[in-house]
């Protein structure tokens, strides 16, 4: 069993939805996004998302276009994101981590290659925003055949028609995209999101992850009483920016601000259901 797997099945048993967290590599610079990545499962994480730093991010907002120029600009590349991966299943054997980003930086590392680096530093999926399923033969069988769970995305545009395409080959996770646009710029719709819970569930058992649109405990939690896990990266890749000081640097509180924002989240994920 996947370690994606195992902490689904692991917070089936414990009766509740899970916290899945988005962070960007090297964002604001690599020592602090290892300290960063190293408090999350502590903190609360149940699945960690890692961005690779990319500098056309179509499906990102403002927040997250931000977090990955200021890797970028600090250095962060592809063998530094996969050193960071490394280094935190060094110490974190159990927390499943999924990369998360845009097909370029996959083809320009080399498919094959990409794959076999990710399962090497303990990678445990991928997910590549811009790869639709008619094109999900550049990478899907590459990532099965190495041990990675390929997780696609759903919409509120995935008609019944649609999914059956969307979900061919899925593992994982399905990450369900609940509103239209750009990340972090529109919040969740609770009963929207309720809706496509049912209509999801009739075409796959894989647990399902509601992203875009979370931003508090408190919205977390309102999804957690019906999706599987509840996602949020813009809120915390945020919560590093009014960290910084004046010149775009990390300070003392940068790290607290992002543990300290996961551990609210958590809790409101955690108590969801029995409220």
């Amino acid at each position: 069993m996947s370690r994606i797997a195992a902490r689904f099945a692991a917070l089936r048993r414990e009766g509740r939805a899970g916290l899945v967290t988005y962070v960007m590599a090297g964002d604001p610079d690599a020592s602090t996004s290892a300290a960063i990545l190293d408090g999350l499962p502590a903190a609360g994480a149940d699945v960690i998302e890692l961005g690779m730093p990319f500098s056309d991010p179509m499906a990102d907002g403002p927040a997250i276009q931000a977090a990955g120029l200021r890797a970028l600009a600090g250095g962060m590349t592809l063998k530094g994101t996969l050193a960071l991966a490394r280094g935190f299943r060094a110490r974190h054997p159990d927390t499943p981590l999924v990369l998360m980003g845009y097909f370029n930086v996959v083809f320009n590392h080399g498919v094959e290659r990409f794959m076999r680096d990710a399962r090497d530093a303990g990678v445990d999926g991928i997910i590549l925003v811009d790869l639709p399923p008619e094109e999900a033969a550049e990478a899907a069988p590459q990532a099965r055949a190495h041990g990675l769970d390929f997780i696609r995305l759903a919409t509120p545009t995935s008609d019944d028609r649609r999914l059956p395409r969307v979900l061919e080959g899925a593992s994982g996770f399905l990450y369900y995209v609940s509103i239209l646009g750009i990340t972090g710029t529109r919040s969740v719709d609770d009963a929207a999101v309720r809706a496509a819970m049912t209509r999801l569930r009739r075409h796959t058992d894989l647990p399902i992850a509601v992203g875009f649109g979370i931003k508090t405990p408190e919205s977390a939690a309102a999804i957690a009483r019906d999706a599987d896990a509840a996602v949020v990266g813009s809120a915390l890749v945020q919560a590093v920016a009014t960290s910084l000081d004046g010149a775009g640097q990390a300070t003392g509180a940068t790290v607290g601000a992002v543990l300290d924002l996961v551990r609210a989240l958590a809790d409101g994920v955690r108590g969801a259901r029995r409220a």
